[in-house]
């Protein structure tokens, strides 16, 4: 079957990315978050070399794309420390869920507001189903439990993430994704150094074989080797069709806690993160 290897390799990816909260989960339960996050950009960025290796297209800077790569790069940092804070208060397949699904949503919102785009009645059916099963996920419900648990951490995330998508949208206008990536991962490990700088960085080589797959994973495996995966097979297959695999890591996310952690897989999760797919469906269904 024609392009079946890139179905493969993007379930393969949405694996990978799945499981890197179970990772992150790890790594809060062993050091200090400015530490992490700075290792997590470096290896990351030393990760990215072979592939840029055997890329073999020169890198272009100019003040087009320098700004985008800059303003990506610290709402990156801000996505590591806030999605950071919410795994260690909370769980990490909830995680995987909550950001992973509501993401999509608040980009739209996110597009909606500040490009004032008219919205379809589709698009606000699926705004509205997005709002219930946000509610139902982050448990708005109960105001006292939501402001005291990771979920507002969780929001945080994908209201973050939802700039970094708009971002990398408009970027690929003027680089090449996987320099975009490369790019931010090399700026992110600079403002990561200078804000942990007096922090004893070296104390990662102190730690166990289980901090250090959970930390190699989260940089290459779940970043570096999932992202380029998404990108090659965007260009093939298009990036509607490739987007549509996105749907696959909350599942992910679940089972790698459930295994790894033991976390126990809640309802309301479950149920919030049906609602807020089908909020995507129908935000991205055209009128006929």
């Amino acid at each position: 079957m024609k392009n079946s290897h890139l179905t493969y390799l993007l379930i393969l990816a949405m694996l990978l990315w799945g499981a890197g909260w179970t990772a992150l989960k790890i790594l809060t339960e062993s050091l200090e978050i400015e530490v992490i996050v700075f290792w997590r950009f470096f290896l990351m960025s030393i990760s990215f070399l072979p592939i840029l290796y055997f890329l073999k297209i020169p890198i272009k800077l100019n003040s087009s794309n320098v700004k985008y790569i800059a303003s990506s790069s610290v709402l990156n940092i801000a996505f590591m420390f806030s999605s950071f804070l919410g795994v260690s208060n909370g769980f990490a397949g909830s995680a995987g869920v909550i950001i992973t699904t509501l993401s999509p949503v608040m980009t739209f919102l996110l597009v909606a507001i500040l490009f004032g785009k008219r919205l379809q009645n589709t698009q606000y059916i699926g705004l509205s189903i997005g709002i219930i099963g946000g509610i139902i996920m982050l448990e708005l419900n109960d105001f006292s439990l939501f402001m005291n648990g990771a979920n507002i951490y969780f929001l945080l995330c994908a209201v973050i993430w939802a700039g970094v998508t708009l971002l990398a949208q408009y970027s690929q206008q003027h680089i090449h994704p996987i320099h975009y990536s490369f790019l931010i991962s090399v700026v992110a490990t600079i403002f990561a150094f200078l804000y942990a700088f007096n922090s004893d960085l070296s104390v990662v080589f102190e730690q166990d074989t289980r901090f250090w797959i959970a930390l190699i994973y989260l940089a290459v495996f779940g970043q570096t080797i999932a992202t380029t995966i998404f990108f090659v097979a965007s260009g093939k297959l298009g990036s509607e069709k490739t987007s549509s695999f996105m749907f696959l890591v909350p599942l992910f996310s679940l089972f790698s806690a459930w295994i790894i952690l033991d976390e126990p897989i809640l309802i309301h999760i479950i149920v919030g993160g049906f609602i807020s797919i089908v909020a995507v469906y129908f935000i991205n269904k055209k009128n006929k």
